[in-house]
Protein backbone atom coordinates (compact mmCIF):
# COMPACT_ATOMS: atom_id res chain seq x y z
CA UNK A 1 0.00 0.00 0.00
CA UNK A 2 1.38 3.89 -1.22
CA UNK A 3 1.81 5.46 1.99
CA UNK A 4 3.20 8.30 0.54
CA UNK A 5 2.64 10.46 -2.93
CA UNK A 6 5.69 9.75 -5.44
CA UNK A 7 5.74 13.75 -6.66
CA UNK A 8 8.72 16.17 -6.60
CA UNK A 9 9.45 18.68 -3.61
CA UNK A 10 7.62 21.77 -3.44
CA UNK A 11 8.88 24.34 -4.15
CA UNK A 12 11.23 22.64 -6.61
CA UNK A 13 14.72 22.40 -5.86
CA UNK A 14 16.82 24.86 -7.09
CA UNK A 15 19.31 23.09 -10.51
CA UNK A 16 22.77 23.65 -10.18
CA UNK A 17 22.54 23.20 -13.78
CA UNK A 18 23.83 27.27 -14.96
CA UNK A 19 22.93 26.78 -18.24
CA UNK A 20 19.45 26.72 -17.81
CA UNK A 21 19.03 30.14 -16.54
CA UNK A 22 18.44 32.85 -19.12
CA UNK A 23 19.97 36.10 -18.31
CA UNK A 24 17.24 38.48 -17.04
CA UNK A 25 15.58 40.71 -19.71
CA UNK A 26 13.91 43.94 -18.34
CA UNK A 27 10.78 44.44 -20.38
CA UNK A 28 8.80 47.14 -21.17
CA UNK A 29 5.34 47.52 -19.14
CA UNK A 30 4.00 48.89 -22.53
CA UNK A 31 4.73 46.07 -24.75
CA UNK A 32 1.20 44.82 -23.53
CA UNK A 33 -0.69 47.52 -25.82
CA UNK A 34 0.61 45.98 -28.96
CA UNK A 35 0.16 42.41 -28.94
CA UNK A 36 -3.27 42.64 -30.60
CA UNK A 37 -4.97 45.20 -32.18
CA UNK A 38 -8.01 44.88 -29.41
CA UNK A 39 -4.83 45.68 -26.82
CA UNK A 40 -3.82 48.89 -28.74
CA UNK A 41 -7.38 49.63 -29.47
CA UNK A 42 -8.24 50.10 -25.69
CA UNK A 43 -5.96 53.20 -25.34
CA UNK A 44 -8.91 55.11 -26.99
CA UNK A 45 -12.72 56.10 -26.77
CA UNK A 46 -15.12 53.49 -27.55
CA UNK A 47 -16.07 54.78 -31.00
CA UNK A 48 -13.08 54.83 -32.49
CA UNK A 49 -12.19 51.24 -31.65
CA UNK A 50 -15.03 50.83 -33.35
CA UNK A 51 -14.07 51.69 -36.55
CA UNK A 52 -10.33 50.16 -36.01
CA UNK A 53 -10.91 47.13 -38.42
CA UNK A 54 -11.63 49.70 -41.39
CA UNK A 55 -10.23 53.28 -40.66
CA UNK A 56 -6.43 52.06 -38.42
CA UNK A 57 -2.91 50.90 -39.87
CA UNK A 58 -3.42 46.64 -38.53
CA UNK A 59 -0.86 45.99 -35.99
CA UNK A 60 1.00 43.42 -37.90
CA UNK A 61 1.23 45.94 -40.96
CA UNK A 62 2.15 48.83 -38.91
CA UNK A 63 5.36 46.28 -37.22
CA UNK A 64 5.96 45.37 -40.75
CA UNK A 65 6.34 48.95 -42.32
CA UNK A 66 8.05 50.07 -39.59
CA UNK A 67 10.85 47.52 -39.73
CA UNK A 68 11.05 48.61 -43.72
CA UNK A 69 11.30 52.34 -43.10
CA UNK A 70 13.19 52.07 -39.98
CA UNK A 71 16.62 54.11 -40.65
CA UNK A 72 18.03 54.87 -36.91
CA UNK A 73 18.50 58.65 -37.09
CA UNK A 74 15.78 59.18 -39.69
CA UNK A 75 12.77 61.08 -40.04
CA UNK A 76 9.61 59.22 -40.86
CA UNK A 77 6.23 61.05 -42.16
CA UNK A 78 3.13 59.25 -41.85
CA UNK A 79 0.58 61.01 -44.49
CA UNK A 80 -2.69 60.83 -42.96
CA UNK A 81 -2.04 59.69 -39.21
CA UNK A 82 -5.20 59.30 -38.52
CA UNK A 83 -4.97 58.19 -34.28
CA UNK A 84 -1.63 57.73 -34.65
CA UNK A 85 -1.43 53.87 -35.00
CA UNK A 86 1.50 53.16 -37.39
CA UNK A 87 3.36 56.25 -35.69
CA UNK A 88 2.72 55.15 -32.22
CA UNK A 89 3.77 51.16 -33.33
CA UNK A 90 6.89 52.03 -34.86
CA UNK A 91 8.26 54.15 -32.02
CA UNK A 92 7.64 51.68 -29.48
CA UNK A 93 10.07 49.29 -31.71
CA UNK A 94 12.37 51.78 -32.66
CA UNK A 95 13.51 54.66 -30.44
CA UNK A 96 16.51 55.74 -32.66
CA UNK A 97 14.03 56.88 -35.21
CA UNK A 98 12.04 59.89 -35.05
CA UNK A 99 7.97 59.28 -36.67
CA UNK A 100 5.79 62.26 -37.67
CA UNK A 101 1.86 61.68 -38.07
CA UNK A 102 0.11 64.97 -40.30
CA UNK A 103 -3.32 64.68 -39.77
CA UNK A 104 -6.35 67.08 -40.74
CA UNK A 105 -8.65 66.18 -38.13
CA UNK A 106 -8.17 68.02 -35.00
CA UNK A 107 -9.69 65.22 -32.92
CA UNK A 108 -7.93 62.97 -34.10
CA UNK A 109 -4.33 64.33 -33.09
CA UNK A 110 -5.80 65.43 -29.90
CA UNK A 111 -6.34 61.71 -29.26
CA UNK A 112 -2.74 60.90 -30.95
CA UNK A 113 -1.34 62.67 -28.52
CA UNK A 114 -3.13 61.73 -25.40
CA UNK A 115 -2.01 58.37 -26.46
CA UNK A 116 1.27 59.07 -26.96
CA UNK A 117 1.71 60.66 -23.56
CA UNK A 118 0.21 57.25 -21.95
CA UNK A 119 2.24 55.58 -24.05
CA UNK A 120 5.76 57.32 -23.05
CA UNK A 121 6.98 57.85 -26.42
CA UNK A 122 9.28 60.67 -26.81
CA UNK A 123 10.25 60.19 -30.50
CA UNK A 124 6.97 61.00 -32.33
CA UNK A 125 5.12 64.97 -33.31
CA UNK A 126 2.11 64.89 -34.04
CA UNK A 127 0.97 67.68 -36.70
CA UNK A 128 -2.41 69.39 -37.50
CA UNK A 129 -2.75 70.02 -40.77
CA UNK A 130 -3.26 69.56 -44.33
CA UNK A 131 -0.25 67.73 -46.13
CA UNK A 132 -0.22 70.58 -48.38
CA UNK A 133 0.85 72.79 -45.41
CA UNK A 134 4.11 70.23 -44.74
CA UNK A 135 7.51 70.63 -46.17
CA UNK A 136 8.47 67.72 -47.32
CA UNK A 137 12.06 68.23 -47.83
CA UNK A 138 12.24 67.90 -43.90
CA UNK A 139 11.48 64.04 -43.90
CA UNK A 140 13.20 60.96 -45.44
CA UNK A 141 11.03 58.05 -45.51
CA UNK A 142 7.07 57.99 -45.59
CA UNK A 143 3.71 55.84 -45.31
CA UNK A 144 0.63 56.29 -46.52
CA UNK A 145 -2.60 54.09 -45.71
CA UNK A 146 -4.29 55.45 -49.06
CA UNK A 147 -6.10 58.42 -46.70
CA UNK A 148 -6.75 60.12 -49.91
CA UNK A 149 -9.31 57.59 -50.70
CA UNK A 150 -11.77 59.26 -48.13
CA UNK A 151 -12.20 62.08 -50.21
CA UNK A 152 -14.45 59.31 -52.72
CA UNK A 153 -15.70 57.59 -50.15
CA UNK A 154 -18.95 58.36 -49.04
CA UNK A 155 -20.35 55.51 -47.36
CA UNK A 156 -16.48 54.53 -44.79
CA UNK A 157 -16.04 58.17 -43.76
CA UNK A 158 -14.70 59.30 -40.20
CA UNK A 159 -17.18 62.17 -39.93
CA UNK A 160 -18.79 64.38 -42.31
CA UNK A 161 -15.96 66.74 -41.84
CA UNK A 162 -14.45 66.04 -45.16
CA UNK A 163 -15.00 67.05 -48.80
CA UNK A 164 -16.02 64.35 -50.65
CA UNK A 165 -14.98 65.16 -54.32
CA UNK A 166 -12.96 63.11 -57.32
CA UNK A 167 -11.18 65.79 -58.02
CA UNK A 168 -9.82 66.84 -54.33
CA UNK A 169 -8.33 63.14 -54.85
CA UNK A 170 -6.94 63.45 -57.83
CA UNK A 171 -5.36 67.24 -56.53
CA UNK A 172 -3.89 65.38 -53.58
CA UNK A 173 -2.49 62.41 -55.36
CA UNK A 174 -0.87 64.57 -58.07
CA UNK A 175 0.35 66.79 -54.81
CA UNK A 176 1.91 64.08 -53.10
CA UNK A 177 3.61 62.85 -56.55
CA UNK A 178 5.00 65.96 -57.48
CA UNK A 179 6.90 66.25 -53.66
CA UNK A 180 8.13 62.60 -53.92
CA UNK A 181 9.68 62.90 -57.28
CA UNK A 182 12.08 65.84 -55.68
CA UNK A 183 12.87 63.28 -52.98
CA UNK A 184 16.77 61.66 -53.12
CA UNK A 185 17.65 58.52 -54.31
CA UNK A 186 17.38 56.03 -51.51
CA UNK A 187 13.93 57.53 -50.32
CA UNK A 188 11.71 54.98 -49.02
CA UNK A 189 7.92 55.01 -49.10
CA UNK A 190 5.61 52.28 -47.74
CA UNK A 191 2.02 51.92 -49.60
CA UNK A 192 -0.82 50.18 -47.86
CA UNK A 193 -4.23 49.43 -49.61
CA UNK A 194 -2.61 51.43 -52.54
CA UNK A 195 -1.46 50.33 -55.96
CA UNK A 196 1.38 52.87 -55.96
CA UNK A 197 -0.42 55.57 -58.10
CA UNK A 198 0.71 58.09 -55.44
CA UNK A 199 4.47 57.24 -56.98
CA UNK A 200 6.31 59.17 -59.87
CA UNK A 201 8.66 57.23 -61.89
CA UNK A 202 11.78 56.88 -60.26
CA UNK A 203 10.17 54.56 -57.77
CA UNK A 204 11.01 50.64 -57.49
CA UNK A 205 8.73 47.84 -55.54
CA UNK A 206 11.23 46.05 -53.73
CA UNK A 207 8.87 43.56 -51.72
CA UNK A 208 5.19 43.01 -51.07
CA UNK A 209 3.72 41.04 -48.25
CA UNK A 210 0.37 40.98 -46.49
CA UNK A 211 -1.65 39.20 -49.43
CA UNK A 212 0.51 42.66 -51.72
CA UNK A 213 -1.70 44.91 -49.89
CA UNK A 214 1.41 46.45 -47.99
CA UNK A 215 4.45 47.42 -50.60
CA UNK A 216 7.52 48.93 -50.64
CA UNK A 217 9.03 51.15 -52.72
CA UNK A 218 12.65 53.03 -53.18
CA UNK A 219 13.78 55.18 -55.03
CA UNK A 220 16.91 54.64 -57.74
Amino acid sequence: MITAFPHSPFPPEPEDNKSLKAPYKRRNPMDCFFRTDADFDWIYPEHFQLMSQKQWTPLQVAKSAAGYLNVKGAKILDIGSGIGKFCLTAAHLYPDSHFFGVEQRHELVHYAKIAKNYLRLENISFIHANITQVNFKEFDHFYFYNSFYENIDRENAIDDSIETSYSLYDYYTQYLQSVLKDKPSGTRVVTYQSLGEILPDGYKQIESSHFTLLRLWIKE
